[in-house]
């Protein structure tokens, strides 16, 4: 048994490494730069846990959530691993201080790209021995830094200070175009790559073409009700999660809504009872999925278009992890398009807004919190008319991202097909379940699964029956 698969069967409990993960935690222990794409369930976690086992010094995880940060503190801190701590806004002060002061004692430390602007914690980093760096996640460097999260884009003059040691980037999913901003943010030298198929055979997905808002909500409370989870209900509307979750909950469905204006405890709460299978379906704003560790998810219903592919293709990822037949249904109608693309657009700046930022010092008080940031960073690496360049082309991108989904969802050709093609990849043997346009028999797929589920409840009750006997 060699040393890697020592300490895979040693701190995680496995026998053998899954496709990928040995040839990119050889390279992270090389010093290689690498850029790793691997879909939803294949163990990315591991790719910057285990070389820390084997290497001198701490491990940087820049991550983009607080609950997805908790979730990875908790999931090593059951491996046995102590010397984990995450560095954000759950800290008081005085807590960040006493972090601080003993960063070095800590192996893992999780941190956002928010608080790689702060000198404290930069000065305290500095002090120590840095392993490697992980951007986890790391499709949010050009899907979130050039919309609502410039400090992602700030990364780059980050690591000029650290970049005497290795970046390990990951993610599900990413295009051509975002591997070059991936790379080019990170500093990355002649990374290695490695990038796995996309394809989730046991997904099929689903397009339906509904009348309106009525139509949907009926047709969402008929697939609920008579089919099984578990199952994630995405909507763009905060409103929305809640009338959904009122209406489920109304015919007997274990349902919770979840997004970003709810207070931190009440989220880890609906995201702990949802993984735990307290809860059956979650209506959610895609607020909601990073970092969920549930491998059973069966179905993920969307009820509007979403504002990129790359999204979509996250969100549904989040189903099969388990490799047991699910089904993806996204429902939408022809307005759906302007829908989708005012909420893509709605914290983007006007033309008007970047001319007022660029004659005032103080624009804080003028527009909404987003805009002045997108604007704050802009302001200090372009000139007024690049801006407005930059936010025209932005925004043609963007409306160009969510037609070709419209597209998609229209034509008669394979979703499946589709969605890979614009990764850059081939379809190359097509499942038995595929999609709405080639073979779905859904009564079939739905059967199965009412017939594992009833199954795998009679193997609970003759669990429970033995323990009573033998008690």
């Amino acid at each position: 048994m060699d040393k890697l698969t020592e300490v895979l069967k040693y701190k995680f409990g496995y026998d053998s490494f899954r496709e990928g993960q040995k040839e990119i935690i050889e390279q992270v222990i090389a010093g290689q730069d690498v850029v790793a794409i691997l879909p939803t369930g294949m163990g990315k976690s591991l790719l910057y846990q285990l070389p820390g086992y084997l290497m001198e010094g701490s491990i940087v995880i820049v991550s983009p959530l607080l609950s997805l940060m908790q979730d990875q503190v908790e999931q090593l801190k059951i491996l046995g691993e102590k010397r984990v701590v995450a560095i954000n806004s759950f800290l008081s002060f005085e807590q960040k201080e006493k972090v601080f002061r003993n960063l070095s004692s800590y192996k893992f430390i999780f941190t956002s790209p928010e608080m790689l602007q702060n000198d404290r914690f930069n000065h305290a980093l500095s002090a120590i021995r840095i392993a490697y760096i992980v951007a986890d996640e790391a499709h949010c460097i050009s899907q979130w830094g050039f919309d609502f999260r410039p400090d992602y884009l700030r990364i780059a003059k980050w690591l000029q200070q650290f970049r005497q040691t290795n970046v390990l980037a990951l993610t599900a999913t990413a295009t051509s175009k975002v591997v070059e901003d991936i790379k080019t943010t990170l500093l990355m030298r002649e990374p290695f790559e490695y990038i796995h198929s996309l394809d989730r055979p046991a997904i099929a997905y689903e397009a339906v073409e509904v009348k309106d808002a009525k139509e949907k909500l009926a047709w969402i409370i008929g697939r609920v009700t008579s089919t099984n989870g578990p199952g994630i209900l995405y909507t763009q509307s905060r409103k929305k999660t809640e009338m959904y979750a009122h209406e489920l909950q109304k015919r007997g469905i274990r349902v919770a809504y979840y997004h970003a204006k709810m207070e931190q405890d009440d989220r880890i709460l609906v995201q702990q009872q949802f993984q735990q299978g307290q809860l059956e379906w979650i209506c959610a704003t895609n607020a909601f999925g990073m970092g969920i560790h549930k491998d059973n998810i069966r179905q993920i219903i969307h009820d509007h278009i979403p504002t990129s592919i790359a999204s979509y293709m996250q969100e549904v990822g989040r189903a099969a992890r388990d490799g047991a037949q699910s089904i993806a249904s996204l429902l939408f109608t022809a307005t759906d398009v302007e829908q989708a693309f005012y909420v893509a657009m709605q914290d983007f700046p006007e033309e008007a807004d970047i001319r007022l930022a660029y004659e005032s010092n103080d624009i804080s008080l003028q527009l909404p919190e987003t805009t002045t940031r997108i604007l704050d960073y802009w302001k200090e690496e372009l000139k007024e008319q690049e801006t407005i360049q930059l936010f025209q082309t932005i925004k043609q991108k963007k409306w160009a991202e969510i037609l070709s989904l419209y597209t998609m969802l229209q034509n008669e050709v394979c979703i499946r097909e589709q969605l890979l093609h614009y990764f850059d990849e081939e379809l190359t043997n097509r499942p038995k379940y595929c999609c709405s346009k080639c073979s779905l028999p859904l009564q079939e797929i739905l059967v199965e699964r009412k017939q594992r589920s009833e199954q795998k409840e009679e193997m609970n009750w003759k669990i429970k029956l033995d323990e009573l006997l033998l008690s």
